[in-house]
């Protein structure tokens, strides 16, 4: 099983060195939605340490939406899914696979980029420490209820809108965590129960989403 899903990894992340268009694009797209929110509102820095959270927190979000569509219809519309699914590997190893390498694509670039942008929010260095920290906690929650959204909708027409109205609301938990979690340090207080939520949301996610996106498969192939 182990075997397998690491055969997976790799061959989506090569796959993805050879699209770099869908990786860059929203990479970049997190970057322009975070500066643009300093330059739209104002120079302040008490206010924009307030919003910078939030804002980092939304663009993330969005632009692992934004990333969500291409999870499966690529392999869905060449054939290559359904010989995924008919072969004798563990699907659960395979769809565990190809959420890692989408949050290795779409996930942790924007964990790394974080941290130069929360500059423009004027965070304190704790403040940006607890902002990357969320986000490497709660991006791969976001890949794994994304990936759910993205195998109900396959196939379907206007499936990147399906996806969107499907996955969003399911995203508020964590968006409401992380940020609760960069103001509690910004504001010096415990974000111990912030990080055990998060922990655990990681937790219940790896387990049922899975078999969730498997069922799913199954019933679209």
């Amino acid at each position: 099983m182990m075997t397998v899903l690491v055969c997976i990894v790799r061959r989506d992340l090569l796959v993805a060195t050879r699209r770099r268009a869908d990786v860059l694009t929203a990479v970049v797209f997190f970057a322009v939605v975070v500066s643009l929110f300093p330059l739209a509102t104002t120079p302040d820095a008490e206010l924009l340490r307030n919003i910078g959270p939030g804002v980092v927190w939304v663009a993330a979000l969005l632009s692992s939406v934004l990333t969500l569509p291409r999870l499966f219809s690529v392999d869905h519309t060449d054939g290559t899914l359904d010989q995924m699914l008919l072969s004798a590997s563990p699907i659960g190893a395979i769809v565990s696979g190809k959420i890692i390498a989408h949050w290795l694509t779409a996930g942790l670039p924007l964990v790394v980029l974080s941290p130069v942008l929360a500059l423009q929010f004027d965070l304190a260095p704790g403040a940006m420490l607890a902002l990357t920290s969320s986000l490497f906690l709660g991006t791969p929650v976001l890949s794994l209820i994304g990936a759910i959204g993205a195998a109900l909708t396959l196939g379907a027409r206007g499936a990147g809108v399906l996806v969107s109205l499907l996955v969003l609301p399911l995203y508020v938990p964590v968006l409401v965590l992380g940020t609760g979690l960069v103001n509690a340090a910004g504001a010096g207080l415990d974000t111990s129960a912030h990080f055990m939520l998060l922990t655990a949301m990681i937790v219940s996610a790896c387990v049922l989403a899975p078999w969730a996106v498997s069922t799913a498969l199954r019933g679209a192939a």
